[in-house]
């Protein structure tokens, strides 16, 4: 897995789309700052620039081999590593669905899954990530965040964390079953 880190982005899973044809499977796109990160439906992403982390993985399907009705699949994958990983530091999380994770009753982590289908099959997956990592301070309009430093009392680098999280996606089967 290829990691592209960015300074500052307007969103990873924008940049994802714009460099597409030139990007492989498994290929990882990072920054330090998202200046318009997203959600789902109209919400948006807020992040402290250099204390998270987002990113955005591209999963690509070979021709004809993920059934587009299998598409919840791949929120089991990704919601199912993501918990894996804040698991192995001592943190119980549950998956709010479709596509956040929550510590008790705080959110610390956003998920944005974009499919670009072909017919009735998933040809590439566009899995945004927002991990809160190190954020302390909290925009008012955000009324239950908590980040990983918060719950263990230590600090996190982005990119070993990303490392981390990387090895456990290439790791974790993700199958065509819905």
């Amino acid at each position: 897995m290829g990691i592209i880190w960015h300074e500052s982005l307007d969103s990873t899973n924008a940049e994802v789309r714009r460099q597409l044809p030139a990007l492989d499977n498994l290929s990882v796109v990072a920054t330090k700052m998202q200046t318009a990160g997203r959600g789902q439906g109209d919400h948006r992403w807020s992040s402290e620039p250099g204390k998270n982390l987002t990113f955005t993985l591209l999963r690509r399907f070979p021709e004809g081999t993920f059934p587009a009705r299998n598409l919840t699949a791949i929120n089991r994958y990704v919601t199912g590593v993501l918990t894996t990983y804040l698991k192995a530091h001592g943190v119980e999380a549950w998956v709010k669905p479709p596509n956040d994770i929550w510590v008790a009753d705080r959110k610390i982590c956003g998920i944005l899954i974009e499919n670009i289908l072909d017919g009735t099959f998933i040809r590439e997956s566009i899995i945004g990530v927002g991990l809160d990592l190190n954020q302390t301070q909290w925009p008012p309009e955000l009324p239950n965040p908590v980040s990983l430093k918060e719950l263990t009392g230590q600090d996190y680098s982005p990119e070993k964390e990303l490392e981390t999280l990387l090895a456990l996606f290439a790791a974790t089967p993700l199958e065509a079953r819905g």
